[in-house]
């Protein structure tokens, strides 16, 4: 088989998912160092491939105005004539870009409702098998069967805006998510501040900026000058610069989690409504589970979570004590 000179990898879903998908890139360029590899995304996490030093380039997928622009991208991976593409997604629209790009080998999971256009399709195994071991067999016939870990690359100016907040000990926090059953209740945040707060000089409250009324409502209620609220303040290398430094990451089963995988740094990771068993877990050498110790029928209640608790109790999050901290 000729080896390959170019690769185009395509991840269109949310952060985690392309952070998770980074491990490709870090396999692909150790097997061929020479080797081009492109990354598609959707617009708004470009920032997180920044600088990448194994890419020679991002495309942004807007997906406003989606089939005008769907139209471009597919016309410009056309022209570029991959050697090999890997699509990680499993819906049509990167289904179709597959079909119609001209690579020479189209590989993706059957999950896909084009994968029949794939020259080479891999059965998407849903559960017990962690996300970078999925996709790893999308390049397994190119490299080997041994996944890598996520990594990112925040910059030198990303390090140095981050400097100023780590003068001492401190924790980061990310108490957010898109998804409510997989948020633990702001009150538990709060309390879990009030139980570790004597054990470092800083906690630095983390999201975006529409996390930042909730971080802000954390922080009044604390009422200690510790907990400083960043949620907004730092793009995604930045936060990934200063989560590698804390002597401990407390996160959701959300972006914050893999964050701290891309940098190997220490993660707590609370679910509530969803399992580690989706394959979705943290990644860093130490890591923490903490979920409930009740045996509840309804848990997990689904893949990705929920705008409300589908019992209206939510006992998977309210149950969880402070204990399982210690």
């Amino acid at each position: 088989m000729e080896r390959p000179k170019s690769f185009l990898i395509i991840q269109t879903a949310f952060i985690g998912d392309v952070i998770l998908a980074t491990a490709l890139i870090e396999k692909l360029h150790s097997y061929y160092p020479d080797a081009a590899i492109d990354f598609l995304v959707r617009k708004g996490n470009e920032g997180l491939l920044a600088g990448h030093p194994h890419l020679r380039e991002v495309i942004v997928f807007d997906k406003k105005g989606k089939y005008r622009n769907l139209l471009l991208i597919i016309q410009k991976i056309r022209r570029t004539r991959y050697d090999v593409l890997i699509n990680v997604q499993r819906y049509a629209t990167t289904g179709l870009i597959a079909a119609l790009s001209k690579a020479k080998q189209r590989i993706g999971f059957d999950k896909n409702p084009l994968s029949f256009f794939n020259t080479t399709t891999i059965t998407h195994q849903a559960n017990h098998i962690h996300e970078v071991e999925r996709n790893q067999k999308l390049i397994e016939a190119f490299t080997d069967g041994k996944a890598a870990k996520p990594k990112l690359y925040p910059s030198a100016s990303d390090w140095n805006f981050v400097q100023t907040y780590q003068q001492g000990k401190y924790f980061c926090m990310a108490p957010t998510s898109v998804w409510f059953t997989k948020q633990w209740p702001v009150e538990k945040w709060i309390e879990l501040i009030q139980t570790v707060q004597k054990q470092v000089d800083f906690i630095y409250l983390l999201g975006a900026p529409s996390d930042h009324h909730v971080c802000e409502s954390i922080r009044l209620v604390t009422g200690t000058n510790k907990v400083i609220n960043l949620a907004g303040k730092l793009s995604f290398l930045q936060s990934t610069a200063l989560i590698s430094g804390a002597k401990m990451n407390y996160v959701n089963d959300s972006a914050p989690m893999h964050l701290a995988s891309s940098t190997n740094a220490p993660v707590t990771a609370i679910y509530c409504s969803t399992v580690p068993s989706f394959g979705f877990g943290p990644l860093s050498d130490q890591s923490v589970i903490i979920e409930t110790k009740e045996k509840l029928t309804c848990r997990p209640c689904g893949s990705h979570g929920f705008k409300e608790c589908p019992q209206g109790h939510f006992k998977c999050a309210y149950s969880i004590s402070m204990e399982q901290f210690a």
